[in-house]
């Protein structure tokens, strides 16, 4: 897991730096199928393991390409724009279930 964090967040570093190194291209193609398929996931987590996968790499290319085509409509494509558009989004998609999550732990210390 953590190894994945740390591709992850380098392939958003490489990409938001413009670096011409090698590993850009493949470093920032997992983030941006890592990060909303995480946060996806963590909205799951009802389902069973292999249901939950799928459905959130789905849901990662979903965002991605809605993105790309949000983007492209608009006339503002830009790899930086892109990056930082799947983060918030990624970040939107996450932020109720660790506000439910922080609740319900808050709940049961005072009970």
């Amino acid at each position: 897991m953590g190894v994945a964090v740390a591709v992850a967040a380098t392939g958003a570093t490489l990409a938001l730096s413009g670096s011409d190194s090698p590993l850009r291209g493949p470093f920032t193609l997992f983030f941006l199928l890592a990060a909303p398929a995480t946060a996806v996931a963590a909205t799951l987590r009802g389902l069973k393991p292999f249901p939950r996968t799928v459905v959130s790499v789905a849901g990662a290319i979903a965002i991605d390409l809605l993105v790309a085509q949000g983007m492209l409509a608009v006339h503002r494509w830009s790899v930086t724009g892109g990056i930082v558009a799947v983060t918030v989004i990624s970040a939107l998609v996450l932020l109720p279930v660790l506000v439910r999550r922080h609740r319900a732990r808050a709940a049961r210390n005072r009970g």
